[in-house]
């Protein structure tokens, strides 16, 4: 297989042991060499080598060489070692009957040999047929008696392994040696390179090409040929092409090899090696080739001196994918997927693990059997563990091609989407859509993959799965009509007469011929078994009914989702979405309708109730949703429930990792995130948000979710210090359909936070109003979703915009006292504070006493900050000080939360701006900006004259962390000491 040409690089002992062998050959010394290593190591090239070394010592040379064509020729070898010496010889030995024991043509040989020394060269001895193999084995017998040296190359393992290349006592007192040739090392690669490219490769070129080769001499030539003729140099940036030629001609040597390989059984078990050798020992793997009378030995041992298996570490004959991939593409493709359906079976018999049965089915055809499906689909489960999406989907994808029930295909159907939903999100879709058509699918399914659609940001599967006619979604009334409203203890509504027994189980139902009832008196009680049957027959119809208009309640809550994440009332020949229905026992329309009656900022406890609701078992045992009940979790955290809402969160989590649902993982994390960054938690929303993206990178999100996701990333990132980022993230463009959804208003806010940290009011109060517009647009008026209202007048009143700044917070004041929490009350009240010029400090305490009740922890820091600097104006700083220490007492453990939307303290001054009554603020120190959030509300507090303790307990932080922020502090603005501090009088900002 080496071509003519290959140079023998790193084969000196090899060489130096035949030159001797040749110098003792011509004094007489007989010997055996056998040469070995698997194909293209150059054997057959060495022994070229020494025959040409031999004549030009004056040494008589005879060489043959075996091929497996010429495996059953009798005496093929022998006929070309005499022909040089007997031209009839041939003719002899193919016509001639054969004598028992005979050896023609050996004493002849033996004799001419006395007279000079000669050299036998056979090439490839693993392919000798029986007949030379003994007249070569009469040979070495006779080797001590003649100046003869046997020379002979072979791939390893030879079918008819000689007797003399195991040393035995038949070479009597010949030299017998065994020369097993390694493969080539770096430096030999290395000095391929240079010799056949004309330059040295750099080392990650010559380390590539090594481990692409395996250090095969043949291989590493051709190769290295084929990519002179491309006219590259041997550089690390064509790697990668140099890949791709070493796989194409690793398989032209497979494919050659094969060609050559005569043997129809060997073809067969070589095929069979091919689809399952890693699986399945030698034996089985004969066995799944059919019944044969091949010994297994023989049969190993011809595949191994073909070269297409190579042994690994005594286990059975393997070879690389390559090799693999040609010796299948051989095969028609019918009898290739019939041979991998074969296999399956044989794999699953034997008990094989999962994946490699799955990977056996991915190629075979439909085997018709229920294991196979159980197969994959635990396949599809251990490969999302191991997070090879891709191949998990295969493995579903190949479920269903086998025989399935209705029901099970659309669950397998659905799981499958769910995966696909981050790999390949238009497939998913379009699966989807083929699901929420269907009439045919099981409980739950088509809510199921609705709810799939919206977590993927597909909000017309809510339109798809609208029926027509009668109890259309876009008819309330029929659906407040199916289900009456429930009675006192009862968990679902019942319908009137026998289906409302039948479906409650009712305990009162008159049974036997004693009643009262109209029905028993009519003679049905004659007929048991008739009644019996109707009633079962109307409990099953009742169920039926009951499972439809609650699915039809639930499709109702996700289409409401729909409408809020991408408004399309407006369009043309869109029509308005339903109401939900008043009286439903469904948790996904409670949870949609705790959101919207937040949203609405009305009914605090109703909304509260219906968001725990949205978590309570479905009264028809149907499965849960997601989406409702992520939104249920936002409800909760406007109303000041957020300790509740992060268990549910943890619970969905749960859940969605024990489904490998990746893209309802990510959704989950990001609620999850929004959660941490209103408590004060930007670190831990950071996490999330980082898993969130490695389950669902930013590249596969849906953009009708992009503008929520990078609003949660901006803010993260300047709460943690990192406004560099921030920036970043808001300066990023967003795609056009981003522009169209609800979601656009968190984003909106963020950048308007960006800018108040900037202190740029003008951009921040344009930021605002974009956000607060786009909010009203989608019916939401409850400042504790995002308080745009108190931030805009701010804004307006740095401008000197009093007017607006007063109706704004006004405004956020009543709506925040309609919605009822103290957090949202007390941002507020804050907000009006930071505006308004008269009585000032009480609005400042207002707003600490009502804080202080509630989660909101950066707002509560904050308006202790302002009340601490207005008072210092009026020397009254002990109220701060008292308010702190009840704050300490009453909390209770709570633990604070910011602003929602994140907001941090503000940059803009406290009290009223220049020219109103007001002293300026001195500019700030040169390195008050530098300084990170933490650390600027320490130093506020200090400034303020708070001690350690009482900013540790206000901030709730050991004292340690408080010394190590003032720390940072003082090398920021290099001063040292909190009295240098107090004297910059930085108010709220520092002074």
């Amino acid at each position: 297989m080496a071509p003519p040409d290959l140079p023998l690089f790193e084969r000196d002992r090899e060489q130096a042991v035949l030159s001797a062998v040749i110098g003792e050959l011509r004094s007489g010394r007989p010997a055996l060499v056998t040469v070995t290593g698997e194909p293209g190591l150059g054997q057959n090239e060495l022994l070229r080598w020494a025959a040409g070394q031999a004549r030009d010592r004056g040494v008589h040379v005879l060489a043959a060489r075996a091929t497996s064509a010429e495996h059953e020729l009798r005496y093929g070898v022998v006929a070309q070692l005499l022909a040089p010496e007997d031209r009839d010889i041939a003719t002899r030995l193919f016509v001639a009957p054969q004598r028992p024991g005979g050896l023609p043509g050996l004493n002849h040989l033996l004799t001419a040999c006395h007279d000079r020394p000669t050299l036998l060269v056979v090439q490839d001895v693993q392919w000798l047929d029986p007949a030379s193999l003994r007249w070569l084995e009469a040979l070495a017998r006779r080797l001590p008696r003649a100046p003869l040296a046997l020379l002979t190359s072979t791939t390893g393992t030879a079918i008819d392994r000689p007797e003399w290349s195991v040393g035995t006592p038949l070479t009597g007192l010949a030299s017998t040696i065994e020369l097993a040739l390694p493969p080539l090392t770096t430096s030999g690669v290395s000095a391929a390179v240079r010799t056949v490219c004309g330059v040295p490769g750099d080392t990650d070129f010559t380390h590539a090409l090594a481990q692409a080769t395996r250090g095969v001499p043949a291989v590493v030539h051709e190769v290295l040929l084929r990519f002179t003729r491309t006219g590259c140099a041997p550089r690390a940036e064509h790697v990668e092409h140099l890949r791709a030629l070493t796989a194409e001609v690793v398989g032209d040597h497979a494919a050659q090899a094969l060609s050559e390989l005569r043997d129809p059984v060997a073809v067969d078990v070589l095929r069979a090696l091919a689809v399952c050798g890693d699986l399945l020992d030698f034996p089985l793997v004969c066995t799944l080739a059919g019944l044969h009378p091949v010994p297994e030995a023989r049969l190993r041992a011809t595949l191994m001196a073909s070269g297409l298996l190579t042994p690994r570490d005594g286990s059975p004959p393997g070879h690389d994918a390559v090799v693999r991939a040609r010796i299948l593409e051989e095969m028609p493709a019918a009898d290739r997927a019939d041979l991998y359906a074969r296999a399956a079976r044989l794999a699953q018999r034997v008990a094989v693990a999962d994946q490699g049965i799955a990977e056996l089915l991915l190629r075979a055809r439909p085997v018709g059997a229920p294991w196979a499906v159980a197969t994959l689909r635990r396949g599809f489960a251990a490969a999302l563990r191991s997070g090879r999406r891709d191949r998990a989907t295969a493995y579903l994808a190949r479920a269903l091609d086998e025989p399935l029930r209705s029901e099970e295909r659309a669950r397998v159907e659905l799981q499958l989407a769910s995966v696909q939903m981050v790999t390949a999100p238009t497939a998913a879709e379009r699966r989807l859509h083929g699901l929420i058509r269907s009439t045919g699918t099981g409980t739950g399914l088509r809510s199921q993959a609705v709810d799939l659609c919206l977590l993927g940001g597909d909000t017309r599967a809510a339109r798809l799965a609208q029926p027509t006619g009668t109890g259309t979604l876009g008819d309330p009334a029929p659906c407040d009509a199916d289900v009456p409203a429930p009675r006192r203890g009862s968990g679902t509504g019942s319908p009137p007469g026998r289906r409302a027994r039948a479906v409650a189980g009712d305990a009162t139902a008159p049974r036997g011929g004693n009643t009262s009832d109209p029905a028993h008196r009519d003679g049905s009680d004659e007929h048991p078994e008739r009644t019996a049957t109707a009633d079962n027959d109307a409990t099953v119809s009742a169920r039926e009914e009951l499972a439809t208009v609650s699915e039809r309640h639930e499709l109702i809550a996700l289409l409401r989702v729909a409408r809020f994440l991408r408004h399309e009332e407006t369009c043309p020949g869109v029509p308005p979405a339903p109401a939900l229905p008043e009286h439903s026992h469904s948790p996904a329309v409670a949870g949609v309708r705790a959101w919207e009656h937040a949203m609405a900022g009305v009914h605090l406890e109703a909304s509260r109730r219906l968001a725990r609701a949205a978590f309570a078992p479905d009264p028809g045992g149907r499965p849960p949703l997601v989406t409702p009940r992520l939104f249920a979790c936002r409800a909760l955290f406007l109303t000041d429930d957020g300790d509740e809402a992060e268990a549910h969160l943890a619970t969905l989590l749960n859940e969605a990792h024990r489904q490998r649902a990746a893209i309802a993982i990510a959704h989950v994390l990001a609620v999850r995130a929004d959660l941490h960054l209103r408590h004060g938690r930007p670190d831990a929303a950071a996490r999330d948000l980082a898993a969130a993206e490695a389950e669902l990178p930013p590249a596969r999100l849906h953009p009708l979710f992009v503008p929520y996701w990078a609003s949660l990333n901006l803010v993260a990132d300047l709460q943690n210090g990192r406004p560099d980022r921030a920036r970043e993230i808001a300066a990023r463009p967003v795609p056009s359909l981003s522009e169209e959804c609800a979601t656009s208003a968190y984003l909106l806010f963020a950048r308007g936070v960006l800018a108040r940290s900037e202190n740029d009011p003008q951009r921040a109060r344009a930021y605002f109003r974009a956000c607060g517009r786009w909010l009203l647009h989608y019916g939401c008026v409850n400042p504790a979703v995002l308080p745009w209202r108190s931030l805009a007048a701010e804004a307006a009143h740095a401008l000197g915009d009093d007017a607006e700044a007063l109706r704004l917070t006004r405004e956020e004041v009543r709506l925040a006292a309609r919605w009822g929490t103290r957090s949202a009350l007390g941002r507020a009240e804050l907000g009006l504070a930071v505006v308004i010029r008269e009585n000032r400090t009480e609005h400042f305490r207002a707003a600490v006493a009502t804080l202080s009740e509630s989660p909101a922890r950066t707002d509560y820091t904050r308006a202790v900050l302002e009340l601490a600097s207005a008072e210092s104006a009026e020397a009254e700083r002990r109220t701060a000080l008292a308010l702190t220490s009840r704050r300490a007492s009453t909390a209770g453990g709570v633990a604070p939360g910011p602003l929602p939307g994140f907001s941090q303290a503000p940059p803009a001054p406290a009290g009223v701006p220049p020219g109103r009554g007001a002293a300026p603020h001195p500019r700030p120190p040169a390195g008050w900006p530098a300084l990170s959030p933490a650390e600027h509300e320490t130093a506020l507090l200090a400034a303020s004259g708070l001690a350690n303790r009482e900013i540790a307990t206000t901030l709730s932080v050991t004292t340690r962390a408080v010394e190590l922020r003032l720390s940072g502090v003082y090398r920021k603005l290099r001063i040292r000491g909190r009295e240098e501090l107090r004297a910059l009088r930085y108010g709220p900002e520092g002074g």
